[in-house]
């Protein structure tokens, strides 16, 4: 492949750039050499990644290695591929903190769920290594064996949950065989409601699957019993799921941040609504993610308005540093216009390495970043990167997904709509969904011809994924075509203001007594609703809590709510007591109060000093109560007896 090196030391102009021609092997000393020093080392080569790091030894800096052939050298283009090379070497250069493990523990008992003989052959092969079980789902004729090696048993399991090292299911129609049983089994009287705890689950069953987004679940085995290649696939992953293993924990979460529910009414249920694995459940104010379950897919995290879950596989921050790094070496490069290609290393990856060495390989413009997971790519990354410079943004996804992908489609379609707002033309932001190598580089090829911005922003910031969208966002608008200070956003936006319809707001302040994040406020000296645009999440608890339903929420980006100082919405004068002066509530409301009761409720007869009582402080209200020795029994009606329910019944023309 042809090497640029003019453009690749001008996107890596902080960087001693050294090209070779054969440094696995003949020249290897020179990398011998260069691994003693103690910079920060990268190798533009992945094919001999290994050797390079056993020459490199125990070095205090790590070596970085970096793909630049499939993904930009071995292309038509690969001539103009000399920005792109800087790009991904600059991407490769930014390192990732250490991210936090969940320790998962198998002593090898295996449940193998089927129908018929396959899940007994299974359950043969898998004996001499684990601990199996074999349940039949509605078995025919099936021929009693000679020796019982291990259980078989007859059930349906009706609901499953737990996770690998902790299934718990729930099985009815539960029978063992007779051991009497003689040229078929025979079973005993079913029983139901039975619990059974394993580590590992064979579904052989071709039913539907007992989790949502089976693919995702750890310990969880699947396999279309007629077809004997998949089966002997899922017994050879069955036999070596026994010890310890440790996997990322994806999330990190802050209950305070959290902004479900306050005081049993539900606010924000992104995350709940996104989750595939339903790792993610209500616990009072907040919700709790169960590390275990959570198979990273980063779609909570990618929509909490607040912060409150976190990616860690990168950090958010991270990951915009690493989309900063690659565009701003791409244009020092001399590149123009790229597409950022947002792909994951299971699927992406082989796609790409199809296309350099069977096709024509990734146009010069379209930049590959890979990502754990496609799906943990928020709206601070996507609005970051055209701020930085990107003229299209497109996601990598598979034709068939292995779950649902609402989240991603719920960012792009934000995306646009912002882009669209500030005068961006053309389709900027999409996914490509193929599993063919074809099809990707004919939809590359495909991609319109777009202008990025004439100007680069150059921040990095650090912070939750809201600070950083918030900061993207003025970025983008500072340099955008068509620059607008407000923007409609479709519901559910995570971004917007509150309308109230003051008319019928009594300041009661449940709103801001439940307002997670402060945009909504009280002022502690008068009766004064006020809002803070640019605090607001969206989550709606303040409209669900509001006792006279006047507030709605108002999608909606303000650049210059991050400006603008706290707008009143309701003002009214305070209610003075009447005994001491001190202002303890709104006059409207306890003038509508006292209007009401006067001559109206018994204990408030018509010009009585009663009605004092409630133009008072709580202080002086107990004053006066015992100064007049009010007895608050006397002149009580007489009651009715109370009703039951059988007063109800017998009188069905009643409301209750």
């Amino acid at each position: 492949m042809r090497l640029d090196i003019a453009a690749i030391k001008r996107g890596c102009g902080h960087s001693d750039v050294k090209t070779f021609r054969h440094l696995c092997g003949a020249e290897l000393d020179h990398f011998r050499a260069a691994a003693k020093a103690e910079a920060p080392l990268t190798v533009a080569c992945t094919y001999q990644q290994s050797l390079f790091a056993e020459e490199a030894g125990e070095r205090s800096a790590p070596v970085a290695f970096v793909n630049i052939r499939e993904t930009a050298g071995w292309s038509t283009e690969g001539a103009q591929a000399g920005p792109k090379m800087a790009a991904l070497l600059a991407a490769s250069a930014v390192q990732a903190p250490d991210y936090p493990l969940v320790t998962l523990g198998s002593d090898g008992v295996i449940l193998i769920y089927g129908r018929d003989e396959a899940a007994i052959e299974a359950g043969r092969l898998l004996s001499d290594h684990l601990d199996v079980t074999v349940m039949l789902r509605e078995p025919g004729e099936i021929v009693s064996p000679l020796a019982t090696p291990f259980p078989v048993v007859k059930g349906t399991i009706r609901n499953a949950r737990g996770h690998f090292g902790a299934f718990e299911l729930m099985i009815d129609d539960y029978a063992r065989p007779h051991p009497s049983s003689r040229d078929h089994y025979v079973f005993e009287p079913p029983r139901h409601g039975v619990t059974s705890r394993c580590d590992i689950v064979l579904d052989l069953s071709g039913e539907r699957p007992l989790f949502p987004a089976h693919d995702l679940r750890d310990g969880y085995l699947r396999a279309d019993p007629k077809d004997l290649a998949a089966m002997l696939r899922a017994v050879l992953s069955a036999r070596d799921l026994v010890g310890r293993f440790d996997k990322p924990k994806y999330i990190e979460f802050t209950p305070d941040l959290c902004a479900h529910s306050r005081s049993n009414l539900t606010g924000c249920h992104r995350c709940l609504d996104l989750c595939p694995t339903n790792a993610i459940t209500p616990a009072g104010n907040h919700v709790a993610i169960d590390a275990e379950i959570c198979a990273g897919c980063g779609q909570c995290a990618a929509a909490c308005p607040t912060g409150a879950a976190s990616y860690a596989l990168p950090p958010a921050d991270i990951q915009l540093h690493t989309i900063r790094a690659t565009l701003l070496a791409y244009h020092q490069a001399g590149g123009s216009n790229p597409v950022l290609l947002l792909h994951d290393g299971q699927h992406g990856t082989p796609l790409i390495d199809a296309i350099a060495r069977h096709g024509n390989g990734l146009p010069a413009e379209v930049i590959p970043l890979a990502v754990n997971e496609v799906t943990q790519v928020g709206l601070e990354s996507v609005i970051g990167a055209f701020a930085y410079g990107a003229a299209a943004f497109r996601f990598l996804l598979r034709g068939k997904q292995r779950h649902d992908v609402t989240g991603l489609t719920w960012t792009i379609h934000m995306a646009e709509t912002i882009l669209a707002g500030l005068g961006f033309e053309g389709r900027r932001v999409a996914a490509i969904e193929t599993d063919d190598p074809d099809s990707l580089l004919k939809q590359l090829a495909g991609i319109e011809r777009l202008a990025a911005v004439k100007s680069l922003a150059t921040f990095k910031t650090v912070g939750k994924r809201r600070d950083l969208l918030r900061f993207a966002l003025n970025e983008l608008h500072r340099l955008a075509p068509k620059p607008v200070d407000v923007i409609a956003l479709p519901q559910g936006a995570p971004i917007g203001a509150v309308e109230v319809e003051t008319g019928g707001c009594t300041l009661c302040l449940s709103c801001v007594s439940v307002c997670p994040t402060g945009a909504l406020r009280d002022d502690p000296d008068r009766p004064m609703l006020k809002f803070v645009e640019d605090a607001c999440v969206q989550c709606g608890l303040c409209q669900s809590t509001c006792p006279e339903k006047v507030i709605t929420l108002k999608p909606q980006i303000d650049f210059r709510a991050g400006r603008a100082p706290a707008i009143v919405i309701k003002e009214e004068e305070p209610a003075l007591c009447i005994r001491c002066g001190t202002a303890f509530g709104v006059k409207s409301t306890i003038d509508r109060i006292a209007a009401k009761l006067e001559g109206r409720h018994w204990m408030y007869p018509a010009g009585d000093r009663r009605l004092d009582a409630i133009r008072m402080c709580a202080d002086c209200r107990v004053i006066a109560m015992s100064e007049q020795q009010f007895d608050p029994f006397e002149g009580v009606p007489e009651r009715a007896p109370p009703r039951t329910t059988e007063d109800y019944l017998r009188r069905p023309d009643s409301k209750t």
